[in-house]
């Protein structure tokens, strides 16, 4: 089992970045980011233990550039 994170707004996402960049060096580095208000975290499995919704906005991305992302207050568990 792998770290849980309880009880706050986090904001999930694949960076496509990596995804690029593990493909030219043939590594399997994380691709999924989970943020809160306090951290970010880099996964490649993350399941989420309870409601949560996704959101695509072409015209209004996040800071970091993400056009899809999931939002959710549920229990997640990274691994």
């Amino acid at each position: 089992m792998g770290e849980r994170i309880h009880f706050m707004k986090r904001i999930i996402h694949i960076n496509q970045h990596i995804i690029k960049r593990n493909r030219k060096s043939g590594k399997a580095d994380p691709v999924i980011t989970v943020k809160s208000y306090k951290d970010n975290n880099y996964a490649s499995e993350v399941k989420i233990l309870g409601p949560s919704k996704v959101i695509y906005r072409p015209h209004k991305p996040l800071s970091c550039g993400a056009h899809c992302w999931v939002e959710t207050e549920a229990e997640v568990e990274i691994t």
